[in-house]
Order: structure tokens, then C-alpha cells, then sequence
């Protein structure tokens, strides 16, 4: 039996609008049926990250239309307190990535209110009321890692007993079972070496959401 001292936390820093992170998040909430680890949600947004570097038009225009959903999840934790958010990104994600929906406003109230939340919250996404919360938690977890990186951060209990971030891990598809568990052992044992900041190679393959 796991007692509350053997218990880790991780808090995981997620954009709705981000393949990769997804599949990342997947892999966690398998990881906690098999290891003593709790996750705590939180936004950051590759909006904020990319908003004054020069990229492509495309990227740009995708860059754009990704506010939206950040400043929903941002606005229901406000107002509906932190805990929500693990749901509503489990609810946003499936839809914008597994089934491939638009990311506009149909599918946020769709999710909002899967997650059992107000459809309303979706106003959020137009305005920069919330911009500042915003800002706030995407600087808490990139400033843990620095802005050469993306989504998602992570930050946990690392092997040593000390707490280490670290951007990813990027898999595809998200392992299940041993595997998963495997994956987390393996990621805590290099997060939590002295001066480890790199392990890389070149992506032969798209995010698969099996």
C-alpha cells in the first residue's frame, strides 16, 4: 500500500491547441493507474511563447486562432477553481485532436459543457480579461525550463528527492501499460541527473491518437 509520503505530485503545463502535448498527457493519466503520482493541470500557451518571433504565416495563423482556448481554460479555473481544468482538457483535446474538430467556438461549448461546465465560458476566448492570468501561468512553467521549449512542461519529485522540470516527453503513439510506466521511470531517472538537459532525435512520424 502506497502511503501519502510515497506520493508524487506532477504539475503539467498544457496547450489545448498542441498534438504533441496531448498525446504527452495521455501517456500521464496512464502512468497514475500504475505509479503513486498525482497531476495537477495548468495553462500555458504557445500564443504567449511565439508571439513576437518571426515564423510562417501558416504557424502564425494557427498561433492566432490558439488564444481562444487557453483564455476558456484560464476563465474556468477562475471561476470554477483549478481542479476543473484536468476535465475540460480531457474534453477540449479529445475533440480538437482525436476526432479532428475545428477548434472554434462549437466545439469549446461543446466541451465546456461535457466537462459540466457553463457553455457561456466560451466568451472568454474574444476577450483579454483573462489575459493576464494567462500570462502568469504560462511564465510559471516555461520559467522552469526555459523559452527554447514548448508545451508540455512538467515538474516533479525527481529520483533524487529534488524537483526537476522538463519540456516533454514527445511519443507517439502514448504508451499503455508497463510501457507507460516504464517511460516514467525512465524520464525521472534523466530529469533528475546533474547537468542531463538533452536526449533528441528526428521525428519520423505524426501524432497518432490510438
Amino acid at each position: 500500500m502506497t502511503t501519502a509520503a510515497e506520493r508524487k505530485t506532477a504539475d503539467f503545463w498544457f496547450d489545448p491547441a498542441c498534438p504533441w502535448a496531448w498525446m504527452t498527457s495521455r501517456w500521464l493519466i496512464e502512468v497514475q493507474q500504475l505509479r503513486p503520482v498525482d497531476v495537477n493541470w495548468h495553462v500555458m500557451s504557445l500564443s504567449v511563447l511565439n508571439e513576437h518571433r518571426d515564423l510562417p504565416q501558416e504557424y502564425r495563423t494557427l498561433l492566432d486562432n490558439a488564444w481562444g482556448a487557453v483564455r476558456v481554460c484560464i476563465a474556468a479555473a477562475q471561476q470554477h477553481g483549478d481542479e476543473v481544468l484536468g476535465r475540460l482538457y480531457t474534453e477540449l483535446g479529445t475533440r480538437f485532436h482525436n476526432q479532428g474538430l475545428p477548434q472554434n467556438r462549437e466545439t469549446v461549448e461543446a466541451a465546456l459543457v461535457a466537462a459540466g461546465l457553463p457553455a457561456e465560458l466560451a466568451d472568454a476566448a474574444d476577450t483579454d480579461v483573462h489575459d493576464e492570468a494567462l500570462r502568469a501561468s504560462h511564465k510559471e512553467g516555461i520559467t522552469l525550463v526555459g523559452e527554447d521549449v514548448g508545451t508540455p512542461v512538467i515538474a516533479v519529485e525527481g529520483a533524487d528527492g529534488e524537483r526537476v522540470a522538463f519540456f516533454g516527453p514527445v511519443v507517439t503513439p502514448a504508451p499503455r501499460g508497463e510501457a507507460a510506466a516504464r517511460l516514467w521511470d525512465g524520464t525521472l531517472l534523466v530529469a533528475s541527473t546533474p547537468g542531463f538537459y538533452e536526449i533528441k532525435r528526428t521525428r519520423t512520424a505524426g501524432p497518432s491518437f490510438e
